[in-house]
């Protein structure tokens, strides 16, 4: 596995745990932080039968989100030249085989809200608090914020957070979509792990097909998301995890899912 300078890389059996650990920094993001995210993701595949993903942070806080030395150093010329490498970033765990969880606390600001725009589920603790401010510095989000914060809570929110640059708290997150789950804080680990678990003791295909087709229907037609659901189906009921489940229904036991 590849040696990381910003990030912990660890695993609880079939659940990878990627952590940001620049907790002095408050886990600010720059070039070198964003390099080691993007090459995280091939880690972890690389760590074999992993079935989810948690993403967290060190410290007190998520990330405070860009490095404002990173900031004074930025270019259009260097933009242009590194657009789709930094839209990439987050985009490789938006696509990754297997649900992400980012577990989310203190606060969460610009960059680091659109990193966890791209996971698959978000758990809050109670003190967690989101923004997305990139306008009161002269920009727009460009890392996915203004295309994926309207599909969660809304075009007309997402312009209140990202026009107005507006700080929520944890249960207004969760009262307009942006997190799913709130948590005391000091449980904030114990509850992403535990749903990490929950999912990775799925039948792994189809948490798969699950996850593919609900992305597919987000960016997609009805037509398409009905023909992807028909196909899933046809696959999934030629594993050898489907036959399993339903015999270890039937015999009152713990399937053994084996991933195909």
């Amino acid at each position: 596995m590849a040696e990381f300078k910003h990030l912990l890389i660890n695993r609880e059996d079939n659940v990878a745990i990627v952590t940001l650990n620049r907790a002095k920094q408050f886990n600010t993001l720059n070039h070198e932080v964003w390099q080691e995210i993007h090459d995280a993701a091939r880690a972890v595949e690389e760590m074999g039968d992993i079935r989810a993903v948690v993403i967290n942070a060190a410290g007190d806080n998520f990330s405070a989100g860009l490095d404002v030395n990173y900031l004074s150093q930025g270019s259009s010329e260097h933009i242009m030249k590194n657009a789709n490498w930094l839209q990439s970033i987050y985009t490789v765990w938006e696509d990754f085989p297997v649900p992400v969880i980012a577990a989310v606390q203190g606060i969460c600001y610009g960059g680091a809200t659109e990193f966890i725009l791209a996971c698959d589920i978000r758990i809050a603790a109670a003190n967690a608090r989101i923004a997305i401010p990139e306008v009161r510095f002269g920009l727009a989000p460009d890392m996915g914020g203004t295309t994926r914060l309207p599909k969660l809570v809304g075009p007309g929110q997402a312009k209140r957070l990202i026009l107005a640059c507006e700080e929520i708290d944890a249960e207004e997150a969760k009262a307009i979509g942006l997190v799913e789950v709130v948590v005391e804080t000091e449980k904030l680990m114990e509850r992403a792990l535990k749903m990490a678990h929950k999912i990775a003791g799925m039948p792994p295909v189809a948490v798969y097909m699950g996850k593919k087709g609900i992305n597919l229907a987000a960016e997609s037609s009805r037509r398409a998301g009905l023909l992807f659901e028909g196909a899933q189906s046809v696959y999934c009921c030629g594993t050898d995890d489907m036959k399993e489940a339903v015999s270890a229904f039937f015999e009152k036991r713990k399937p053994e899912f084996k991933g195909r």
